[in-house]
């Protein structure tokens, strides 16, 4: 007999609650209706969040689309409990990746996987993800929450974001055309390791024999997986600033494979980017993981943020403007090194040591 006390089966036998879906619903719309901006209201509840972007502004729009998820970082928060972060961590991701491309991000969308809901935890997660559309200018407009008993284990979950930007047609970074020896590259800090490398800093703890509620080596006062779990920075803000100032020819956001594979991912064919690396000092954090497991600064550089996690192409004459920029927004940022001639396609050249 079913828990209703009915002889056929419900979908809650099955182990789906509807009714735990709706009170999910309820408990995250205020916070949906809180990242409101021109072009969306922001309700929720719809087969498909609407999006004027007429209301925008724009006047030649070329839309922009990201989606990421936050990785390994996930099991973590999983096993600590500690999920107020991964929203901001899942926006970022996404948001960051929209911004360098000289984009405005207009909306987000979730997704949120798991065996059962725990409407608790998961509000936590989407509550998070609301205060930073909030702080990126971004409407969160829908999503989907799916409860998949037998495919995720009890307590686990999954967790990936969409969003969308919009560019004017002319202002599509990065603009490589106008790249030249000796332009400047800006570094602007990270808040740690932001959500790439987590399968090698799980190995690294592994390791070490540690559990995540041991204190941080490299963070006093603070358990290891709290310390572990700093949110991605959100970069929208200070980089639509610096973009505003018209000195900006590209960006990179320093994702997995880091300074190595990303910042090329910027740059013109024939050119290099020379990086100081005596320029800046990276996070505690990333001279735990080297010298608690041996790792080489070549693999720290490109596996890590090490540190930076965006890098803009300026003109000379424009990057103490664009410096200016982002320490107005809150972002640390420093001369990181200079384009120079290169042959065929763009690599990092390092100069210096890393301070880990």
């Amino acid at each position: 007999m079913s828990q209703d006390g009915k002889d056929g089966l419900t979908y809650k036998d099955a182990g789906v609650d509807i009714d735990a879906g709706e009170a999910l619903v309820a408990r995250i719309a205020p916070a949906a209706r809180s990242t409101r901006r021109p072009g969306a209201d922001a309700d929720l509840g719809g087969f498909g969040g609407l999006f004027d972007l007429k209301a925008t502004g724009f006047k030649d729009p070329v839309l922009v689309a990201a989606t990421d998820g936050v990785g390994t970082k996930l099991k973590i928060a999983i096993d600590t409990g500690l999920f107020d972060g991964l929203g901001q961590d899942l926006v970022a991701m996404c948001v960051n990746d929209i911004v360098v491309q000289g984009a405005e991000p207009l909306f987000f969308l979730d997704y949120y996987a798991t065996g059962k809901l725990d409407v608790d935890g998961a509000a936590r997660v989407v509550e998070g993800i609301a205060r930073a559309c909030k702080e990126s200018g971004c409407a969160l407009i829908g999503g989907e929450t799916a409860e998949m008993p037998g495919l995720y284990k009890k307590g686990d979950f999954d967790l990936a974001g969409f969003s969308v930007g919009a560019v004017e047609r002319g202002n599509i970074l990065p603009k490589t055309a106008t790249m030249a020896a000796g332009d400047v590259l800006v570094g602007v800090a990270s808040s740690g390791i932001h959500s790439n490398g987590y399968s090698l800093v799980r190995k690294v703890v592994e390791k070490a024999a540690l559990g995540w509620d041991a204190d941080a080596p490299f963070a006093p006062g603070e358990k290891l997986g709290e310390a572990l779990l700093v949110p991605t920075r959100l970069y929208v803000k200070s980089a639509l600033e610096a973009m505003r100032t018209g000195g900006v020819k590209g960006f990179a956001h320093i994702t997995g494979g880091g300074i190595t594979e990303n910042l090329p991912r910027a740059l013109p064919d024939n050119f290099n980017a020379e990086v100081n690396l005596d320029c800046w000092t990276p996070q505690p954090v990333f001279g735990w993981l080297a010298k608690s497991a041996g790792i080489a600064p070549t693999e720290m550089l490109r596996t890590f943020n090490c540190g930076i996690g965006l890098v803009a192409v300026v003109a000379e004459k424009d990057a103490g403007h664009v410096i200016d920029a982002f320490q107005s927004g809150g972002d640390k940022a420093v001369r990181l090194g200079t384009l120079v001639p290169g042959a065929g396609e763009p690599k990092v050249v390092y100069r210096g040591t890393l301070k880990l």
